[in-house]
């Protein structure tokens, strides 16, 4: 009777000891990707008139149900410099999230690209930059050189590689990195 009555705490004792093990490895809090539902870029003529509006509003995110594209304001307008910025909401909570905040904060982790497709005769020049002296995007400048009509993508990047060949003069080809979001938008200039 002894020899049980010695064993049962030396058998707990153990249990105690190697389930609060120091090798046991922590959980590392995960950092959630910030859900973008709307995408409003505003130009706005240099020297004043109407601003055009580009926007898209995905309340579900990827997937699920297609965007919602407008643009309001009508057509550019042939040599005609725009002031550029966009604007990131997350409109699934109440009031909506501004991750254009985020985006600025985090400005070394984030680049905006514009793609023009084939037909379309605009330029666009970056107007911020980051800690690093590279391109956020946030803020640009879009010149409408002559008629013309095709697509306009903007794209955000999440951690672009910023020093690949092409990276800070806007060309996505190199940048890495992922995507938070993209939309073309069918732009014509008059």
């Amino acid at each position: 009777m002894k020899k049980q009555f010695f064993i049962y705490p030396i058998l707990v004792l153990s249990i105690i000891f190697t389930g609060c093990s120091d090798d046991d490895p922590i959980p590392t809090p995960v950092n959630e990707e910030e859900l973008i539902t709307t995408m409003t870029i505003t130009l706005s003529p240099d020297g004043g008139g109407t601003d055009i509006v580009l926007k898209t509003v995905d309340m579900d995110g990827d997937g699920g149900n297609a965007p919602v594209v407008t643009i309001t304001g009508g057509n550019l307008s042939a040599g005609t410099t725009y002031n550029g910025s966009i604007e990131l909401l997350n409109a699934s909570e109440t009031p909506a999230e501004n991750i254009t905040e985020e985006v600025q904060e985090e400005a070394e982790e984030h680049q905006f690209f514009y793609t023009i497709g084939s037909g379309l005769d605009v330029t666009t020049t970056y107007e911020d930059e980051d800690g690093d002296g590279n391109p956020i995007g946030v803020e640009f400048t879009l010149v409408a050189n002559t008629v013309s009509a095709g697509d306009l993508t903007f794209t955000l990047r999440h951690e672009p590689n910023k020093s690949a060949a092409g990276v800070a003069d806007g060309d996505i080809t190199n940048a890495g990195g992922e995507t938070d979001i993209t939309e073309t938008f069918s732009v014509t200039v008059e």
